[in-house]
């Protein structure tokens, strides 16, 4: 969601509000989605999600000047693709603290996309970060090696992950990766792209597959049991589909439009660090060394892919 804006610009007050907001909207979110799975299924997760981003809104919004297929391909990959595999990694073994760092990979899998769909560049900067990510997913693999990882209840590794869990979560960053190269053709496809009315009515588009994702998977026990959740489980859903579906993302772009993305794009490195904190207060998440490893890593090569192409064209001015 990438819009042109001035690069001199200065951030006012509201902007550096806003840019706060979507850090702790996105970093405290895993825990909102880890409260709700204590009494839903990952489908019936997403399905709520989806109804609460999209009611009341749809009431308020035309639906967005667009070809159906952005819609559709954005709400299919976006909301089926990237939370379906999310909500399955955080229920079947994934840490709300590490599932915000391994969703931050979705920046090399995007560059990845680009270069191969769209055609674009992989910067030396961007090279370097993919390397780096790639150790940092290296050591949160080798946790699983490591002796004494797997624990006895129920095969949970050491840090409360499993592989699938992993597995699932980098799939979902895949996943929205992809969704993020719909965009791009959405935007490219439009002179007056509007990234809410998109947002609202996309968010119709996964309802369905999660409702028949759970009529066909869940148990039949587990299908009314949300109706008698705690207010945590509905606070949760409103959480997931008011703040971190429609309006983090109606904040982030606004930022894009009013600044050059090389000065918004650093304030998502605030994410991780977000997440791990509160999942390790909240829900009292334990890291090993080698996802410490991991994370410090895969931190490092958002901070690569950020900063290094301006510290690149000072040294090439300076020679």
């Amino acid at each position: 969601m990438n819009a042109a804006a001035p690069g001199a610009r200065e951030f006012a007050v509201k902007d550096i509000v806003a840019a706060l907001g979507v850090v702790l909207i996105w970093g405290t979110n895993f825990i909102a989605m880890k409260f709700a799975l204590h009494d839903m299924t990952p489908f019936q997760l997403g399905a709520g999600r989806y109804l609460f981003a999209l009611l009341p809104l749809i009431l308020f919004y035309r639906p967005p000047k667009l070809h159906w297929k952005y819609v559709l391909g954005y709400g299919l990959l976006q909301g089926v693709g990237q939370f379906g595999c999310l909500f399955l990694g955080l229920k079947v073994g994934m840490s709300a603290a590490l599932g915000s760092v391994l969703m931050q990979t979705q920046v090399f899998f995007t560059a990845l996309f680009g270069f191969i769909l769209l055609g674009e560049r992989a910067s030396k900067a961007l090279l370097w970060g993919l390397g780096l990510a790639a150790l940092g997913i290296a050591c949160f693999s080798l946790n699983y090696l490591a002796p004494g990882a797997a624990a006895a209840n129920g095969g949970i590794g050491a840090g409360g992950t499993t592989p699938l869990g992993f597995v699932l979560v980098l799939g979902s960053a895949a996943m929205w990766a992809a969704s993020n190269i719909v965009v791009r053709r959405a935007q490219q496809a439009s002179n007056d792209f509007d990234v809410v009315p998109f947002m609202v009515w996309s968010s119709l588009v996964p309802i369905v597959p999660f409702v028949l994702l759970s009529l066909a998977f869940d148990d039949a026990a587990s299908r009314w049991r949300w109706t008698a959740s705690p207010w945590t489980t509905w606070a949760s859903l409103a959480y997931l589909g008011w703040f971190a579906t429609i309006l983090a993302y109606a904040l982030w772009t606004g930022l894009l439009k009013r600044h050059a993305l090389n000065r918004v794009a650093p304030f998502s490195l605030a994410v991780p660090v977000v997440g791990i904190s509160s999942g390790m207060l909240i829900l009292g998440d334990v890291i090993t060394p080698w996802q410490w490893a991991g994370t410090a890593l895969v931190v490092a090569s958002l901070a690569t892919v950020m900063f290094g192409p301006r510290l690149l064209a000072k040294r090439r001015a300076a020679e």
